[in-house]
């Protein structure tokens, strides 16, 4: 995925059960999309969010 704010910066997350960190990935009934846990990104734009039902949601 993209990084939400902007930078362009390409993010990739591990979704398999056998990977260390993961996150896990659902799909609600009207097909949104939602990760946890947040996204953190150490490095570049610092970006740290929460992906649910389809919407990013900033971490102060």
């Amino acid at each position: 995925m993209r990084c939400p704010c902007g930078c362009g910066r390409t993010i990739e997350l591990l979704v398999i059960p056998e990977a260390t960190p993961r996150w896990d990935f659902s799909v609600d009934n009207k097909g949104r999309p939602s990760l946890s846990p947040s996204v953190w990104l150490q490095k570049g734009c610092h970006s740290h969010f929460w992906l649910r039902n389809g919407r990013v949601e900033w971490c102060d």
